[in-house]
């Protein structure tokens, strides 16, 4: 029996200690080993990683004390009509470029209206960067990643097209400038049920329209969201 879709797409990085770019602050990752199959019978690793590390999603808990927490969403809140803005080109040159609402509109003269609550992914390139030392910048580049300009989500809220179960991905460190310490896109995003889909990969293979979003990773309780494996339904 055939499944209702076309191909499963992985848009996850490996999690893996020796690669993955640490968000400046956040806690160490370590994988060690605890069991063996020469001395024990089976394998076994201890992982240690701070619940936005690597490939991850983020839960309302995250910004607002009261919003939801992981284990407080529903199914549906993980799986999500997709649509890929590409702005590779205009993130080349500037470490700092914001997607802007003409971004969205023009991509929108070309492939239809974004449909409401849809995972609304920016592809800036830095997927090709993971592992490397342009992934988080060094020295006045240190920290610095494109994101979404605020305006630009207000536009997506008050139009209705992230909904109420909407979510933000990039493949950068999250949807707010580097440069953002308050955070203000983040802020705006987490209300009621939408998410955040963090450090996506293999940008290459989601289509520009028609995929779905599926994000799976274990459901901590009281979660400020997870480690994930967010896989795309192809058409």
């Amino acid at each position: 029996m055939k499944p209702p879709f076309g191909r499963l797409v992985s848009l996850s990085h490996v999690h893996d200690p020796a690669t993955t770019p640490i968000f400046p602050g956040d806690p160490e990752f370590r994988a060690d080993v605890v069991a063996t199959v020469a001395d024990d019978g089976y394998y076994l690793r201890y992982v240690q990683q701070g619940e936005h590390t690597g490939t991850h999603w983020g839960a309302p808990i995250h910004f607002h004390a009261n919003g939801l927490a992981a284990d407080e969403l529903e199914p549906a809140d993980l799986l999500l009509p997709a649509v890929r803005i590409d702005v590779r080109e205009q993130c080349a040159t500037n470490r700092d470029y914001a997607v802007t609402v003409d971004d969205l509109r023009r991509w929108e003269a070309r492939h239809g209206r974004i449909p409401d609550g849809a995972a609304v992914i920016a592809w800036t390139g830095w997927d090709a960067k993971w592992g490397g030392p342009e992934f988080v910048g060094s020295g006045e580049s240190a920290g610095r990643q494109p994101g979404f300009a605020v305006e630009t989500v207000e536009w997506l809220l008050s139009t209705g097209r992230l909904g109420r179960r909407g979510a933000l991905g990039i493949d950068t460190f999250g949807p707010d400038l580097g440069a953002d310490d308050s955070y203000t896109v983040s802020k705006l995003l987490y209300r009621e049920h939408r998410i955040s889909l963090e450090c996506l990969a293999n940008l290459t293979e989601l289509p520009t329209t028609g995929a779905w979003i599926l994000v799976g990773g274990p459901l901590y309780r009281g979660g400020s969201g997870s480690p994930a494996t967010i896989f795309a339904l192809l058409p």
